[in-house]
C-alpha cells in the first residue's frame, strides 16, 4: 500500500505564515485527486483481501465423505454409547 504522500504526485510547495515555520500546501484539486486515488485504491484491496478471505474459507471446508478413504472416518463408531452432556434433571443456561 502507498504511504499518504505517494499519492500527492504534485507540487508541494511552502508557505510562511507570520511568525512560523514553513508549512507544506498542496493545491486543493490535487488534494481531492489524491482523495480519489485512495479510495479507489482501498476499494481494489478491499476486493483482493475479501477474495482471499472466501479462499480461506474453502480450504477449511472439511473434505465431502466420498473423498475420505476406506475404514477412515471422523465420526464416532455407531456402536459408541451418546451420552448427554447434562444430568436430566439440569436445565441448561440460555
Amino acid at each position: 500500500m502507498k504511504s499518504a504522500a505517494e499519492y500527492l504526485d504534485s507540487h508541494v510547495f511552502e508557505a510562511r505564515r507570520p511568525r512560523r515555520e514553513l508549512q507544506p500546501v498542496v493545491a486543493y484539486a490535487d488534494a481531492v485527486q489524491a482523495i480519489e486515488q485512495a479510495l479507489a485504491d482501498a476499494e481494489k484491496y478491499k476486493y483482493l483481501l475479501m477474495r482471499a478471505l472466501r479462499r480461506h474459507a474453502d480450504d477449511l471446508k472439511p473434505a465431502p465423505a466420498q473423498a475420505l478413504p476406506a475404514g477412515s472416518s471422523f465420526f464416532a463408531p455407531e456402536e459408541a454409547p451418546v451420552l448427554p452432556m447434562y444430568p436430566q434433571g439440569e436445565r441448561m443456561a440460555a
